[in-house]
Order: C-alpha cells, then sequence, then structure tokens
C-alpha cells in the first residue's frame, strides 16, 4: 500500500470519533466480504468511500482498528532504553508510534494520556535533530496543557517550543510560541503572561523585526492596564513607539505616543503626561501629526481645568482610533479634580520671580 495512505489512516483514520470507529469498520468489512460492493461504499463516510477502494486498505485499517495507544507508549518507551540486546535506542521507531499514540488517545478525549504522548513524540525528533518537528509536537501539548487548565505546563511548553525554534533560527514562530503562552495566561496568571510578552518581543526585537511585534507591546500594555500599572503600560505604548519609529511606521507611532500621554492623565499624573509629550514632541513625525494636537488640548484643558473640552478632545475621532482600552480610558476623564491639578500648577510658580 502507497505511504500516502498509510500516513492518511494513521491519522486521520486514528482522528475519527472513536464512536464511529466500530461502525465504519463494520462496514468496510462488509465492502470486504461483498467485493467492494458500491452500494455498501455509498453508505460510508464521505472520507472513507474513496479510501475503501484502495487496495491494501482492510489489512491497514485492521492494523489500526487493533492498535491500542496504551501499548503503543510501552512499546516506544521500551524502544528508547538499552538493554543487553539493544545497544542503542530506535528513537525514529519511538517516536512514530508516540505520535500514533497521541492521536488515539486525543480521538478518545484522554487529553493527559496525549500530552504526556507528545511530550515524549518531542523528545523523540529532538534525538534525532529536528527541532521544528519537536516544536511543533511541543506546541501541541501546551496546547492539551491549557484545554486541562495546567498552567505552569503551558508556559514550560510553550517555552521550550520557542527554544526549539530559536535553535532552527526561526524567530518569528519562537516569539509566536511565546505570545500563545502569554494569551493563554493572562486572565489566570498575568505576571507571567506580561514576561512572557516582553521575552516575545526581545526575540523579535534582537532579530530586527521590531514591526512584526506590534501586536506584542499593545497586549502587554493592555494587561499593566488591567493590572492597573499604567507607568508600566505607558512604558510599553512608549517601546512601540520607538519600535514603530524604526520602522517608518508613522501612524502606529504616533498612536502609541498618544495612548502614552493618555495613560498618564488617567493615572492623574499631569506632570508625567506634561514630560512624555514635551519628549515625543521633539520627533519631526509626531509634532507634525493629529495626534499630537489631540494631546496639546488635552493638556492645554487641564491646565484650564476646562472639563468639556477635556471630554470633548477625549471623544474625538483622533482618540476613538486607538486600541480599545485606551479609548475606554479616554472616555473616563478626567479622573480627580481637575481644579486641584490647576491650583497645584500655579503652586508650583516662584512666588518672587516677577517676570
Amino acid at each position: 500500500m502507497n505511504k500516502e495512505i498509510k500516513r492518511w489512516v494513521s491519522t486521520s483514520y486514528l482522528n475519527l470519533n472513536y464512536q464511529n470507529h466500530a461502525y465504519c469498520h463494520e462496514a468496510l468489512m462488509k465492502i470486504k466480504q461483498e467485493k467492494r460492493d458500491s452500494e455498501a461504499i455509498l453508505n460510508l463516510p464521505i472520507d472513507l468511500r474513496a479510501l475503501a477502494k484502495s487496495p491494501g486498505i482492510f489489512t491497514e485499517i485492521e492494523r489500526v482498528m487493533s492498535s491500542d495507544p496504551e501499548k503503543m507508549m510501552a512499546k516506544a518507551d521500551k524502544m528508547t532504553k538499552l538493554t543487553l540486546t539493544r545497544w542503542s535506542a530506535d528513537w525514529r521507531g519511538a517516536t512514530e508510534l508516540y505520535e500514533q499514540a497521541a492521536n488515539g488517545f486525543r480521538a478518545s478525549s484522554k487529553y493527559e494520556k496525549a500530552k504526556v504522548a507528545l511530550e515524549k513524540a518531542s523528545k523523540g525528533q529532538e534525538m534525532q535533530a529536528s527541532p521544528w518537528d519537536a516544536a511543533k509536537h511541543m506546541e501541541s501539548a501546551a496546547a492539551l496543557a491549557q484545554k486541562l487548565s495546567i498552567w505552569n505546563e503551558v508556559a514550560d511548553f510553550y517555552k521550550k517550543a520557542s527554544e526549539l525554534y530559536v535553535e532552527c533560527g526561526r524567530a518569528q514562530p519562537a516569539s509566536d510560541a511565546l505570545g500563545k503562552a502569554a494569551r493563554a495566561l493572562e486572565d489566570v496568571k498575568p505576571e507571567d503572561a506580561i514576561q512572557l510578552y516582553t521575552d516575545a518581543c526581545e526575540i523579535l526585537e534582537e532579530d530586527g523585526r521590531d514591526q512584526m511585534a506590534f501586536d506584542l507591546y499593545r497586549a502587554c500594555a493592555n494587561v499593566y492596564i488591567k493590572l492597573e500599572k499604567f507607568t508600566d503600560a505607558a512604558t510599553f505604548f512608549l517601546r512601540l513607539g520607538v519600535a514603530a519609529d524604526k520602522c517608518d511606521a508613522t501612524n502606529s507611532q504616533c498612536k502609541a505616543y498618544l495612548s502614552a500621554i493618555i495613560i498618564y492623565l488617567y493615572a492623574h499624573d499631569l506632570k508625567q503626561a506634561e514630560k512624555c509629550y514635551n519628549d515625543c514632541s521633539q520627533i519631526d513625525a509626531f509634532l507634525k501629526s493629529d495626534q499630537n494636537r489631540s494631546a496639546s488640548r488635552l493638556l492645554t484643558a487641564y491646565n484650564e481645568g476646562d472639563i468639556e473640552e477635556i471630554k470633548k478632545v477625549a471623544s474625538s475621532g483622533t482618540v476613538s482610533n486607538l486600541d480599545h482600552s485606551i479609548i475606554k480610558l479616554a472616555r473616563k476623564l478626567p479622573t480627580g479634580d481637575v481644579t486641584a491639578v490647576q491650583m497645584n500648577t500655579n503652586d508650583d510658580l516662584d512666588e518672587d520671580d516677577l517676570t
């Protein structure tokens, strides 16, 4: 039987709902007895009809139907152990069995066992000097760990996958793996998610692919906002602005700077907002932008205690084009007592300075 059919049988067939396996097997055996009766073939699921006509399919399906994932795992484990009669481990054969066992366990919803099988399959690919395939298996194991809510394994498996992708010299999938881990942990382990997002950004930065990290910067900043760590959130938007500047992504750059200023204002830190505005205005692209004008209007309104103007700018089209999390903060401006801000600004003036 050709390799394509064997591969289909060992993967797709096992991935069918196990409740249908007995029916499919019975129908296929009936076809065998009736010498591939066309009516019997039509009664099969669509994806098995063509397969039923393939030479040697019945022998292979009988082998698959009689395959026990547990036995596959035990056999594979033996193949990796050295004995008096086995002087070297058969990682190739063992890995194939681990992969097939993982498919079988997943098909029967035994996710914990499938996860273990994928871990071992990943190690098998690693032992065969195939880090790419090892990383793919590790990502699949991480997805199952997420399904099982085993959060420490989610992080560990995706980190391992990322390391394997780095070994392949593939920065993008390495960063993507950490990003997947971070998204999975945002609600349950936000601090861990932040570190994962940070590491994912750094991988792309080191590879000179800053533009591919934009969404990661935003995602990390949003986690900081949820934790009410506003200074850190603003810092990540400023990092996004720097990355955008390297890529000549002017629109993203200006949006990032305005976002940082709005975050400082939401945190009721007018001085830091003004400092941020002044620093960013040294960049010509921002100085000439709509985002700069909106930031200037906001700061002027704060200094004048003009609540209506603050609300007007916060509802403007320029602000409405920012990230959703920033729009939500802007709609709540002003926070705190704007009059007090104005008084504090006046108090900062030197009473002996008559100029």
